[in-house]
């Protein structure tokens, strides 16, 4: 019985590990708990059996189980390095997004920054996926926009009118509407948060609003839209887009750091391309 036991415990630990790509990091910690308090028990049922049965027999399963006690540790130093990595990641890229925030509304006129609010965790519901992710520090200076906590699963059902409600906007831009169509992608975003659409929708108002001459608008549209995912098919547009806008609003400095960071982030892409030439147009060192 106690055999078995032990190669139950085994056979548990490999499926655990080799599914962790689809757990959270939280998921992950709770299992490798409940694994070490089961071995725990076994390996206390291990000596006592072999304290009554025979030193040989029980060396010799105390050795296995010795090697799956330092697996075990290994594996969970593992998980928290990666949690408190993550943790900084989310932290930092949510305050870069905060403070773009903090100066498209500077030049944005009536734009009132007491009403810009906290910027919501980048990729989404992370303290989950993180076991608990500290509360993000003051923004800093920098532009740059480090990886999304996690990345964005496509796929996901449309709400019942939806797709219906994003065609609308989209033929309405096509037709010319710039004001209605920048209204329409707006109002999607607020009806369907979390959309698979939602980051073409915010790209499609921005563009809009491009057409309308509200160029600080329009940044902020690239940005939530780069935000949504930015691992997604509008991404590095986004980022190429947003780039481009802050360098007509004269936030130099910070489109080069910007259209530098299309490059960085998709090499070989036509937007790093773009983001190349615009570098050039604003003289970026």
């Amino acid at each position: 019985m106690l055999r078995a036991a032990l190669t139950a415990l085994v056979v548990m630990g490999g499926p655990a590990f080799a599914q962790a790509n689809t757990q959270t990091l939280a998921d992950i910690r709770a299992e490798l708990g409940s694994l070490s308090a089961e071995f725990t028990q076994l390996k206390t049922e291990l000596v006592q059996t072999g304290a009554s049965g025979g030193a040989l027999a029980g060396g010799s399963a105390l050795q296995r189980m010795d090697t799956i006690e330092s697996e075990l540790s290994r594996l969970t130093a593992r998980a928290e390095e990666i949690e408190l990595r993550l943790n900084r990641v989310v932290s930092d890229g949510t305050n870069r997004i905060g403070d773009l925030e903090f100066r498209l509304c500077e030049v944005t006129p009536g734009c009132d920054i007491a009403t810009v609010g906290t910027t919501p965790l980048l990729g989404g519901d992370t303290a989950a996926a993180g076991g608990g992710a500290a509360a993000p520090a003051q923004a800093p200076n920098a532009v740059v926009i480090e990886e999304p906590s996690a990345p964005f699963s496509g796929g996901a059902e449309l709400a019942i009118g939806e797709q219906a409600d994003f065609d609308r906007a989209r033929a309405v831009l096509g037709q010319g509407d710039f004001r209605t169509a920048a209204d329409l992608f707006a109002t999607f975003a607020q009806s369907y948060p979390g959309s698979p659409l939602s980051q073409e929708a915010q790209f499609s108002r921005g563009e809009a609003l491009v057409q309308l001459g509200e160029t600080s608008n329009a940044a902020r549209a690239y940005l939530e839209s780069f935000s949504v995912n930015p691992d997604g098919p509008f991404a590095a547009d986004s980022l190429l887009k947003l780039g481009e806008q802050l360098g007509v609003l004269g936030q130099t400095p910070e489109a080069c750091v910007t259209l530098a960071e299309v490059g960085t982030r998709y090499p070989g892409s036509m937007a790093a391309t773009q983001a190349q030439v615009a570098m050039q147009g604003f003289q970026c060192q």
